[in-house]
């Protein structure tokens, strides 16, 4: 394999990992990290919520809920 087809299959194999997917929906590389990030932080905090209701029942009674539902709501905003 010649060096320019390797450097051409390392772009696409680099576009396909990273930037086709943000692109689709349309999103930079880092605005896109941002996002998933900050909604992934806030399933984690509905997940501890989850957590600590199975729990104690009288705590975090519609905590997971409301998040999930803000979530929600960011999602389909975007699309």
């Amino acid at each position: 394999m010649s060096d320019a087809s390797q450097d051409t299959a390392r772009s696409n194999l680099v576009a396909t990992l990273f930037l086709d997917h943000p692109a689709s929906v349309n999103e930079t590389y880092l605005g896109h990290m941002r996002f998933a990030l900050g909604f992934s932080f806030w399933l984690g905090v509905a997940s501890l919520a989850a957590l600590v209701h199975a729990v104690i029942p009288a705590l975090c009674e519609t905590t997971a809920s409301r998040i999930l539902k803000r979530l929600h709501a960011r999602i389909m905003a975007r699309h």
